[in-house]
């Protein structure tokens, strides 16, 4: 694995970028938004009241920016080129589902609601993934959507991943129980030839 950080990727109609404070109280109220949240944070739900609270997360966010240019760090803020506007953010992560491997990644986007539907999901997770295959040189992508939320799992499905025999159960942090997720994966072997053809 090549631990180059999050440069910045440009597609047709966005321009991602490395993360910095200046759009995280943006990118949070997104977040905010219970369409967004449901199927995304996975952070323990006794943290919800503070989550909610911007002045308690800021401090957490201004240690987090702390790291943005980090080379082992892969985030991003999504941006329109068109605008400027920042609409969303993803990021691809170590595994939390006890892999050890740094090779192995996990991947997560939100994109806010008024540009849902547009195709900039799928725009953006594709040069992402692209980006940390080719250039970053990962082996593998392992993650999951939850089977509620197809919007999610199309994407994916779109890009290429192939859906797993097993699901898991996932508590997200603003639903009171637990969630079945469809399971993903994709190798850098399996990018690069869908590449050819």
């Amino acid at each position: 694995m090549n631990y180059i950080g999050s440069k910045v990727i440009e597609t047709k109609r966005l321009v991602l970028r490395p993360q910095t404070m200046k759009e995280q109280k943006h990118l949070w109220e997104i977040l905010m938004i219970p369409e967004v949240n449901r199927y995304f944070l996975t952070v323990p739900p006794k943290f919800r009241d503070k989550l909610l609270d911007w002045e308690k997360q800021e401090e957490y966010y201004q240690k987090d920016m702390e790291h943005a240019l980090d080379n082992d760090v892969f985030r991003w803020s999504i941006f329109l080129k068109q605008t400027g506007e920042c609409i969303g953010r993803l990021s691809c992560q170590e595994n939390d589902c006890g892999i050890e491997d740094a090779n192995i990644r996990d991947v997560g986007w939100l994109i806010s609601p008024d540009y849902q539907g547009c195709g900039y999901g799928t725009e953006a997770a594709y040069a992402m993934i692209d980006y940390m295959f080719q250039e970053a040189e990962i082996k593998e992508i392992r993650t999951g959507a939850a089977i509620v939320n197809p919007a999610s799992w199309h994407i994916m499905e779109r890009l290429g991943f192939t859906r797993q025999k097993e699901t898991k159960w996932i508590q997200y942090t603003f639903l009171d129980a637990p969630v079945e997720d469809y399971t993903y994966r994709m190798t850098r072997e399996e990018w690069l030839a869908k590449k050819k053809q």
